[in-house]
């Protein structure tokens, strides 16, 4: 949705539907996005699924401020999920009080409103983990963002009753996932892109686009050795039980 240009936004789009990727679901970052999220989502209400939340890296001191905003928006259009929310302490250690304060808030309000969460966590497996342990009950479920982890990370995850999204990072030669996915049941899997970031090879170092999720099907495929196929009618009946369309 940062795509302003209306004809790049529906080329990219075709793109999509040229791969067979018809559902996108739209990670909200702060009240700056909010727009650009429900406009896309307006423009393509078949394909296009907005979420509401406030991204660990745009927690602020005013970040009451900005949920505050969050919450105004939910209350006027539909959305399906609460996200991307958690901690990141890659960039800024020092906001991390404030981001467990957000982060927080979000689950609590994900749990009132009856919707799962998509978490964003980098260098903060161990205060996101805690946090989902303590907020743990029968509403909190989700997607645990763009997982980079260990298999000891992966099987705590899923034992919170969370499903692992997984994208272009798998088809990074050194990362690593491979071996981890590797030793996942496919139904524990929902695939993505974080587009415009992490594109999966062979378009690493350039802009990602939903269109090459393909690649990382593909790659899913050959590591557990089942159809493209079926790793993609699996995930997709995996984010339908999540976001319940």
């Amino acid at each position: 949705y940062y795509e302003t240009d209306p004809a790049l936004q529906e080329a990219l789009m075709q793109r999509c539907f040229k791969n067979n990727v018809s559902r996108l679901f739209l990670p909200n970052v702060d009240s700056a996005s909010v727009p650009m999220v429900l406009e896309l989502a307006k423009k393509y209400p078949d394909n296009c699924f907005p979420m509401m939340g406030l991204h660990p890296c745009n927690v602020k001191i005013n970040f009451h401020e900005e949920l505050d905003f969050i919450r105004q928006a939910i209350q006027k259009n539909k959305i399906y999920a609460i996200g991307e929310i958690g901690i990141d302490l890659y960039w800024d250690k020092t906001t991390l009080e404030i981001q467990q304060e957000a982060f927080r808030l979000q689950i609590n309000l994900a749990k009132a409103l009856d919707l799962p969460i998509v978490i964003h966590c980098r260098d903060a497996f161990d205060e996101v983990y805690t946090i989902l342990l303590e907020e743990k009950d029968e509403k909190l479920r989700g997607i645990f963002h763009c997982f980079t982890g260990t298999k000891e990370q992966a099987g705590r995850i899923i034992e919170l009753g969370f499903y692992l999204g997984i994208g272009g990072v798998l088809t990074y030669k050194n990362s690593g996932l491979d071996k981890v996915v590797a030793q996942l049941d496919l139904k524990h899997l929902v695939l993505e892109t974080d587009s415009p970031y992490l594109a999966p090879v062979p378009y690493r170092g350039k802009s990602n686009e939903s269109s090459y999720l393909v690649h990382v099907a593909e790659k899913v495929s050959d590591l557990l050795q089942l159809p493209v196929k079926e790793i993609a009618h699996v995930t997709t009946e995996n984010s339908r039980q999540i976001f319940g369309i």
